[in-house]
């Protein structure tokens, strides 16, 4: 199609394949397209956690008598480990967006600090759900009688806590997401070290980071849905 006619059929409303009309570039779009589809399977495992706790009410256990565990501390506190972690969680999205607003003024320093934060609170998170994981696997010390057996914590085939769909769904949900949290981690790192190598003042522009930080709060915000369905509700 010559210049002519895209000129042409953007004056009549038509989007001759130049500067998009919204305004929007072609990587945020494939950014939203991404989590999008993400939505969809984070929803898919989430809907299909509720069903089954549905089913087997009976059988399933009380999030807040299986984690109870803190760090130091011998007595049991329910839910306030998780807790702490949705709040290093929610505090690195908030570093995110200043990390985004930085770059909207094109100040590389405060860029830089603000990621670098951003990617601590991201370790510090999936550091916490490592231990997490290990007291939930460890099990308590006195563990439970299943088929004559003596249990102690969980494993995908056998859960001391209750009905073994609980251990699968919580090494699948929360597995996923840190995963996901993981791959954040990561990404954030190479787009520090791309600002800290001045690759976006050459392009002059911090698009880069605003992308990185739409993939940054779609994980803080499936987590929120993570935290209220599987510990809360």
């Amino acid at each position: 199609m010559s210049n002519t006619a895209a000129i042409h059929e953007t004056k009549t409303g038509y989007w001759g394949g130049g500067e998009s009309p919204y305004n929007v570039s072609w990587g945020k779009l494939y950014m939203w397209i991404f989590l999008l589809s993400d939505a969809f399977t984070f929803s898919t495992l989430l809907i299909a956690y509720g069903t089954l706790r549905h089913k087997f009410e009976g059988h399933w256990p009380v999030p807040g008598d299986v984690f109870h565990h803190f760090p130091f501390y011998h007595g049991e506190i329910k839910l306030a480990y998780v807790g702490l972690m949705t709040f290093i969680l929610i505090m690195s999205s908030v570093t995110m967006v200043l990390a985004v607003e930085a770059g909207h003024r094109n100040s590389k320093k405060e860029v830089m600090i603000w990621l670098f934060l951003t990617i601590i609170g991201g370790l510090m998170f999936v550091g916490s759900q490592a231990w997490e994981w290990f007291h939930f696997i460890t099990g308590t010390e006195e563990g439970k009688m299943i088929n004559g057996k003596l249990i102690h914590g969980a494993n995908l085939s056998i859960n001391e806590y209750g009905n073994p769909l609980f251990g699968d769904f919580f090494f699948f949900i929360t597995g996923f997401h840190g995963f996901h949290v993981f791959s954040g981690v990561v990404i954030n790192t190479v787009v520090f070290t791309l600002v800290a190598q001045g690759f976006n003042d050459k392009k002059k522009d911090y698009e880069l980071v605003e992308k990185v930080g739409l993939y940054w709060h779609f994980v803080d915000l499936v987590w929120v849905f993570v935290f209220t369905f599987f510990y809360l509700i």
